[in-house]
């Protein structure tokens, strides 16, 4: 059973990851997660010594989810279908929310990677987790000839990531999830992807 203490931080945890995802770090302030959560300005200083230590484990915690996101996307009965599901995943993460925040991570890298070196170290983990699961499914699939081989697995991992994190910025921009859709479809054209 969840303590008191706990079910509070979590709270505090939530209103900020959707504060930090809708309006950025930057411009979420401590009155912003005082009015989100009805609680009190010292409730928030007991659990947290402030905004980043927040922000901190807002980030910790979304790279943990996504990482289990990532293991059942990249699931399939063989490379190629690992990469589409993947491809299907991610766009009905994003029309599920509606196109509404985006992706923390792209959305953190943009804000933070000048200013603060350490929320840009957190990201920069993120990015590298995620190129290397991806690559590592794109290896097998050369290996199958379900996707190009003429092309290094790293390089069209971060291509991949790359075209994902445009489409998402597109469709957030348009709320309307053809842009990603499109930027998916040329990936498969791209890739040569073939789903056996």
């Amino acid at each position: 059973m969840k303590t008191k203490g706990k079910i509070t931080r979590e709270k505090i945890l939530e209103a900020a990851r959707e504060l930090f995802n809708t309006k950025g770090f930057g411009a979420t302030t401590i009155s912003d997660l005082v009015e989100a959560t009805g609680m009190q300005k010292g409730s928030l200083y007991f659990h947290f010594s402030g905004k980043d230590a927040i922000a901190r484990e807002v980030l910790e915690e979304a790279a943990k989810k996504f990482m289990g996101f990532l293991g059942q996307a990249l699931g399939g009965d063989n490379p190629g279908a690992s990469i589409d599901n993947f491809f299907r995943c991610a766009l009905d993460k994003h029309l599920a929310a509606g196109f509404v925040g985006g992706c923390i991570f792209g959305n953190t890298a943009l804000e933070m990677s000048d200013s603060d070196p350490e929320f840009a170290g957190i990201i920069d983990r993120v990015f590298d987790e995620w190129i290397a699961r991806i690559a590592t499914v794109i290896s097998e699939a050369q290996r199958t000839g379900q996707i190009r081989t003429d092309i290094l697995s790293e390089s069209l991992a971060k291509h991949i990531i790359a075209t994902i994190e445009g489409g998402i910025m597109m469709s957030r921009l348009k709320k309307d999830e053809r842009p990603m859709r499109e930027c998916l479809d040329t990936l498969r054209v791209t890739l040569d992807l073939r789903v056996l």
